[in-house]
């Protein structure tokens, strides 16, 4: 496989560093190249140039590939889990928590490459299994909340299936990764999201509930603007 020779990573190894500043250097490093270039297209030998260390050093803190792919997507999870926390922590309401939740996934999004699940699918299934509990119980537990509280403020339709639609929006979370689905349309992957998001909240609200689309829907057009107005900022 070629190397990626021209990869560039802001990655500095200071002397004396201490063995878990090495591995988390290591696994910082992994997931900024995976992410934009996907699992199977970076080895480790483009890890090792990207942080100027030799893979023997690498192997010493990662038996493998294999590992190394499992300790990112655990490291991925982990940080997934405290922004959806967060996320819950800052929500005015069931439906600013979407809107939030769509920020924090546009952000991951914007530089992730749309093969990277199909990767570790297929190449890497501990990792996937660690993807797929998190998808499965966690992100699954936070939408039927949701969905619950949504219910209880009058924003969401009473007579929803709270289950299947919970299910449902867990599901279509990756199906923008799905070759298939994405291969023919002229999108990213953030547009993607942002649409099937949007989509999803319209089939849930109430009069109430739709009005608050409007109103955050205006907000983050706004802050949109003037983010491409300041880029700097």
């Amino acid at each position: 496989m070629e190397t990626l020779v021209t990869l560039k990573v802001s990655v500095v190894l200071r002397p004396n560093m201490s063995d878990n500043e090495i591995k988390s250097r290591i696994k910082h490093t992994a997931h900024e190249l995976v992410m934009q270039y996907s699992i199977r297209s970076v080895s480790m030998d483009d890890i090792a140039n990207a942080l100027g260390m030799s893979k023997k050093t690498i192997y010493q803190h990662f038996a493998d590939k294999d590992e190394l792919v499992e300790a990112v997507m655990s490291d991925v999870v982990k940080k997934s889990e405290h922004d959806c926390e967060r996320d819950k922590s800052e929500a005015e309401n069931a439906i600013h928590e979407i809107f939030l939740a769509m920020e924090m996934l546009v952000e991951m999004f914007r530089t992730m490459n749309p093969s990277i699940i199909y990767d570790m699918h297929k190449y890497h299934p501990k990792a996937f299994q660690i993807f797929q509990r998190h998808k499965n119980e966690y992100v699954y537990n936070v939408m039927k909340r949701n969905l619950e509280n949504g219910i209880k403020e009058g924003l969401y339709r009473p007579e929803i299936n709270v289950e299947i639609l919970s299910k449902f929006r867990v599901e279509s979370m990756v199906l923008p990764f799905n070759p298939d689905f994405h291969r023919s349309l002229k999108a990213s992957l953030v547009d993607i999201q942002q649409e099937l998001i949007v989509h999803f909240l319209y089939g849930l609200v109430t009069q109430k509930g739709y009005t608050l689309i409007l109103k955050y829907q205006q907000a983050r057009n706004k802050k949109t603007q003037q983010d491409e107005k300041n880029p700097a900022k």
